[in-house]
């Protein structure tokens, strides 16, 4: 059973009179969502899914935290950004003048992603839940309970505590009336009034009443079980970094239980996901990150699903744009055509099903091949007509518009990430490895040739006589001689030790050019 069916059948076990299961995800808009980040919605995404097929009323929520400070201008943004450090991401103006703040064009670009991946879950956003006046009465709660709360917190730290320090604690942060900044210090608390006066560094000074405050927002660990509570959330998930014994997830549990008087939701850490080659965390502000446009160039969005899907959410895996793309687009077709034949089952077939979209060709005869596409597209010029006409000739009924998308992201990929792969075939001769050959590949090359001119062999009887040039009693000596006369048609066809099936080579080349390459 896949892990995210398990999961739902322990929250049905868990609330079995539960009416709607509520499964939330949040990511603050710190700069473009990458694909680590993606890990958090996709997650609850797959149990929402399987709470669904389970004939479950799910309510799968996603808030964005864009009323958190802006904390750090990231690589890719303009320095001068830095003047806008300590305000809420809502109130930072748009980097590229295109949205009504930095918030709005980050949540933008990542929920047009989402749409691609059709994860469609119902967007909160913080900042206008909490100037809204929503989260007014809990704040008002935790301000009453401040003293608890401090003490909570302190018994998840090794530090020691003071009277002091408890009495001038206060759980919230709030943003200066002046400056919009959150440079502030609360000086007192009257419980009676509902106020807080507060000191910004700017040298403002005020007295804010909370049931009317548009600028107050609770510290991370209390905002966090509060949302719980307000939501009724059963189900999320969170980052390694949340899931230590002393992390958020455990600090917030107990404040959601003793504080705001709601049993935690069932948590799923997963793990950070490394892009190929690097150590480092994934990170909106480095800029070392991939997003999911990124990877949208490449896979075609059931792929990607399915990289997640395949690994338990506490497995740590890299994603790589290399070689490593063939390989993912091999093992995803093998599956597809696994789930076909009925003979896929287990957890991959799970993962495989959970990562379907609904125009998914799986139901189809027939998939288009990544690997095919790119040993192929290089050599016709990346013709897209042409090769729609090479499919039509072979025989694969190939939808046009998934040949067409695959064609896009195989050049794509070779022209950006692959361009060793820029193969054609070759202008002249290579008379120097012709003459290194042995007298016996000189005799399979002739043999070879000889079908190539024959007009009297359709293509399925020229590929059955090819392979019996090297006919030899033993079995894997012939596999190894034909192995060996195709590495050898492929240096001289196209300078390479490998290629595209021989059918298709000779489509792309044309018998006339094969023969001037070859029969020498």
């Amino acid at each position: 059973m896949h892990w995210a069916e398990k999961m739902a059948n322990r929250l049905i076990a868990e609330h079995p009179q539960r009416q709607t299961y509520v499964c939330a995800s949040g990511i603050s808009p710190s700069g473009s969502v990458h694909i680590g980040n993606f890990r958090e919605v996709v997650t609850t995404a797959f149990v929402a899914k399987a709470l669904r097929r389970a004939g479950k009323e799910v309510r799968f929520i996603f808030s964005w935290d864009d009323f958190d400070r802006f904390r750090k201008v990231p690589a890719h943004i303009d320095p001068g950004f830095a003047q806008y450090i300590g305000l809420p991401y809502s109130q930072v103006p748009c980097p590229y003048g295109c949205h009504a703040s930095y918030a709005a064009h980050f949540e933008s670009e990542f929920e047009q992603a989402l749409q691609v991946f059709e994860i469609e879950p119902e967007f909160i956003y913080q900042s206008r839940e909490y100037q809204s006046g929503r989260y007014h009465p809990q704040t008002l709660h935790a301000l009453r309970r401040r003293g608890e709360i401090y003490d909570i917190l302190m018994s998840f730290k090794t530090g020691g505590s003071s009277a002091e320090e408890r009495a001038a604690f206060y759980p919230i942060h709030l943003y200066c009336g002046q400056c919009g900044k959150d440079s502030t210090t609360i000086l007192d608390y009257d419980d009676t009034a509902e106020t807080v006066a507060y000191h910004c560094g700017c040298g403002h000074c005020d007295t804010v009443h909370i049931p009317q405050a548009d600028n107050i927002k609770l510290h991370w660990k209390i905002d966090w079980p509060m949302r719980w509570q307000q939501e009724q959330v059963v189900f999320e998930p969170g980052g390694r970094d949340h899931s230590s014994e002393t992390g958020s997830y455990n600090v917030a549990a107990v404040i959601a239980e003793q504080i705001y008087g709601y049993s935690p939701p069932v948590y799923e850490p997963y793990e950070f996901i490394s892009i190929k080659g690097s150590f480092a965390k994934m990170s909106s502000s480095s800029g070392h990150n991939y997003t999911p446009d990124d990877l949208l160039e490449v896979y075609a969005p059931e792929n990607i699903l399915f990289l997640f899907a395949k690994y338990q959410p506490n497995a740590a895996f890299h994603i790589g744009l290399d070689e490593d793309v063939l390989r993912n687009y091999a093992e995803f077709e093998r599956y597809a055509a696994g789930a076909r034949a009925g003979t896929l089952t287990g957890d991959l077939a799970g993962a495989l099903e959970l990562s379907l979209l609904s125009d998914s060709p799986l139901s189809a005869g027939s998939t288009v091949s990544f690997g095919q596409v790119a040993s192929l597209l290089p050599l016709i010029n990346f013709d897209r007509g042409r090769l729609r006409e090479m499919f039509n000739r072979n025989g694969e009924d190939a939808d046009e518009l998934r040949l067409q998308r695959t064609a896009e992201r195989t050049e794509y990929w070779i022209r950006n990430w692959m361009p060793h792969k820029l193969v054609t075939i070759q202008a002249s001769p290579n008379y120097a490895y012709y003459h290194s050959l042995t007298g016996v590949e000189l005799r399979w090359l002739r043999s070879l040739c000889s079908l190539l001119r024959s007009r009297e062999l359709d293509e399925t009887q020229r590929m059955t006589e090819i392979y019996a040039i090297c006919h030899h009693e033993d079995k894997k000596t012939m596999r190894s001689q034909q192995k060996r006369l195709f590495t050898i048609i492929y240096q001289l066809v196209l300078g390479t030790e490998e290629g595209p099936r021989l059918p298709w080579l000779i489509q792309a080349a044309g018998e006339e050019r094969m023969l001037n390459l070859l029969d020498l």
